[in-house]
């Protein structure tokens, strides 16, 4: 099969990752919210799958059905704006002029930018990338084995190879809630590399996904001057904030802070719309039950007025 290498250098795509469970999809949520092309593919075998009944991620305080999990993991996913695949990715190269190309089982090779690896067991289709440093030797019931070495990672995901960033397997992936903060911190890692290569300096490089109040943005911060001292002090003294170069990361900076803050209405329609989102998610007679249910319990009080 050729590689198929998009015009001028250019890659399919700015994020793959591998693997659909609590990890990748934590991971492209956060990707995909920020505005970076991703794909996820997901063979359908996550570790995830051999649990009964989850019963300690927070949010489900009477547990929640593996099956409904995942159909929330990607409606959230899609929702962010990250497309889904149904393949199993057999391994990854590094091309020579930069970037991945990834080998698919049924369909034709990807090629991207950054690789995320969310698979909680095994990473055997990472090996062609730096097979001697990757691979240990563990012994279980009295047999040595060669695995991946969970250690290959650093905390935040980051990896000896530029543009690969391992969520999973690693020593901090187990328990499906800390699998979706390993593979969110991991996600932060990328986009605050992302942001290095397009310019943003150093000292302001980190990203933080998050939603405010408009009636929290007090009188001084509500001014694109202030704004711009604070850029200015963070940078070191051998930068100028007002090159073009930094002056128009700068603006495009501010621009995404004031886009983060929103009104009391616009609060109010995403709270509305994220209860209507998890009403898709619910059995349809559970639904009518509780519906009859507050009928009954409020007809009194409707027939007293």
């Amino acid at each position: 099969m050729g590689e198929t290498t998009p015009a001028n250098g250019a890659t399919d795509r700015e994020v793959v990752i591998v693997g659909g469970g609590p990890a990748g999809c934590s991971a492209g949520v956060f990707t995909a919210r920020y505005g970076l092309d991703t794909v996820v593919f997901d063979r359908g075998r996550s570790s995830l799958r051999r649990c009964a009944h989850l019963e300690n991620y927070l949010g489900f305080p009477a547990g929640i059905d593996i099956e409904t999990l995942y159909e929330l993991f990607h409606d959230h996913a899609r929702e962010a704006g990250c497309e889904l695949r149904s393949d199993l990715v057999e391994s990854v190269e590094r091309r020579d002029d930069g970037g991945f190309r990834v080998e698919l089982q049924s369909g034709d090779p990807v090629t991207t930018d950054r690789v995320v690896a969310a698979t909680r067991y095994g990473g055997e289709y990472l090996l062609s990338l730096d097979e001697a440093a990757m691979v240990t030797t563990r012994e279980h019931d009295g047999e040595v084995h060669e695995t991946f070495d969970d250690s290959y990672p650093a905390a935040d995901g980051t990896t000896p190879i530029d543009g690969l960033y391992v969520a999973s397997p690693s020593g901090a992936s187990r328990q499906a809630i800390v699998a979706a903060g390993r593979g969110a911190r991991t996600a932060l890692s990328v986009v605050e590399d992302v942001r290095r290569d397009r310019g943003v300096p150093e000292p302001v490089a980190d990203h933080y996904d998050w939603v405010r109040r408009r009636a929290e943005l007090d009188e001084e911060w509500d001014d694109r001057d202030r704004w711009r001292e604070w850029f200015a002090q963070r940078l070191p003294d051998d930068l100028d904030p007002e090159s073009p170069a930094l002056a128009s990361v700068r603006e495009s900076e501010i621009d995404r802070v004031f886009e983060s803050y929103v009104d009391d209405d616009e609060i109010e329609r995403r709270r509305e719309r994220g209860q209507e989102r998890l009403l898709d998610h619910v059995d349809d007679d559970l639904i009518v039950e509780r519906a009859r249910a507050i009928e009954d319990r409020t007809a009194p009080e409707r027939a007293d007025d």
